[in-house]
């Protein structure tokens, strides 16, 4: 075939036999002939290797202008605000599905992470790419957020965003959560191989129940539970679904859990907790950086896979690209065919039991 028309591609990384592989078609370039395009590589020492992200390939062409891209906003990894763009336009393939059409916070750091954030739930001020809903959602307020694709979560990091996090509920449809999230919030003294029991044990206590169940890493210390639900129950349903397991666990492992708040109630217990569930809480996003040291990511995993991790900040935005070029199944792969479980009256009964 003779080349004749340009077109731009994002990709995961070159294989060894020269395929590009997880490709997504962005658009097609009329600003360039067929016959000027070749095979990009990186000039020798033009790079600190140290500080990249092994087996991206990192795009000429974001969707969106990164200015100050130099700045690095973790000085403990080094990593920059071009960097973080560039994991976020290579890993929107898997994190768009958990973001896309829900209601969207971020967790803005302009001057990096040692400098001041905040938590930014409204469309106070345009950002590129990030589309503000119906006012009428959140009455009282600027307009919520959502991202729907890559163009948006760039665009959030160029306005200094690091994290995402996002509703129990789509846009289309807010007062009918579609999951309820355990957040296992270790206090001091625990270990992280109890944090992953406390898991397993919820897990167990859920499929009793008739409910599967998922689970991520944080990104910080603890780990998500959450099951997927039908888009039936109101969120006082819901989150009171989610207190009933929390003070069950509570209940049958005082020396484990903890149902109450507070850093006293949670010495040597893990705290579960239950009001992520309510209406406008919300929990960071699958595959989204965590503004701590290392910028760890927020990653999901086999239930298998847990007794092996030596933490919830094992992944980062260096090496989950690697992770996931090399998984050979989704670990959420199920995780649509359990949308339409729902929690019964006969469930609540059985905890209250």
């Amino acid at each position: 075939m003779r080349p004749t028309l340009v077109a731009e591609v994002r990709f995961a990384e070159w294989t060894r036999d020269g395929h590009v592989r997880q490709a997504s078609f962005h658009a097609m370039r009329t600003d360039k002939p067929a016959k000027e395009i070749r095979r990009e590589t990186r000039r020798s020492g033009a790079v600190d290797s140290s500080k990249e992200m092994p087996s991206m390939q990192k795009s000429s062409a974001l969707p969106v202008k990164i200015t100050h891209g130099e700045r690095v906003m973790d000085t403990h990894s080094g990593v920059t605000k071009l960097e973080l763009a560039e994991y976020y336009d290579a890993v929107s393939h898997w994190m768009l599905p958990h973001l896309a059409d829900r209601p969207v916070a971020v967790l803005r750091a302009p001057e990096g992470i040692g400098g001041e954030m905040f938590f930014q739930k409204h469309a106070a001020k345009t950002i590129t790419g990030v589309h503000m809903l119906d006012p009428a959602l959140d009455p009282d307020h600027e307009p919520l957020m959502q991202i729907d694709d890559t163009r948006g979560l760039v665009g959030a990091v160029q306005m200094g965003s690091v994290e995402l996090h996002t509703w129990n509920a789509r846009s289309d449809l807010i007062e009918r959560p579609d999951r309820v999230i355990f957040d296992l919030d270790p206090g001091k003294g625990v270990t992280f191989a109890q944090i992953v029991e406390g898991a397993q044990l919820i897990r167990g206590l859920l499929e009793e129940l008739g409910l599967k169940a998922f689970v991520k890493t944080s990104g910080g210390k603890g780990l998500h539970v959450v099951t997927p639900l039908a888009r039936r129950h109101e969120w006082d349903f819901a989150k009171g679904f989610a207190e009933a397991v929390a003070k069950h666990m509570a209940h049958v492992f005082p020396d484990r859990f903890t149902a109450t708040m507070g850093p006293k109630h949670r010495v040597g217990k893990c705290f579960i907790d239950y009001l992520r569930n309510y209406r406008g809480a919300t929990t960071v996003c699958a595959y989204s950086a965590r503004a701590r040291e290392g910028m760890a990511v927020s990653m999901p995993v086999h239930w298998e896979e847990l007794s092996d991790l030596p933490g919830a900040d094992a992944w980062t935005v260096r090496n989950a690209l690697d992770r996931l070029t090399a998984l050979k199944e989704d670990p959420w792969a199920d995780y649509i065919k359990a949308s339409q479980q729902r929690v019964t009256k006969t469930m609540l009964d059985r905890l209250g039991r």
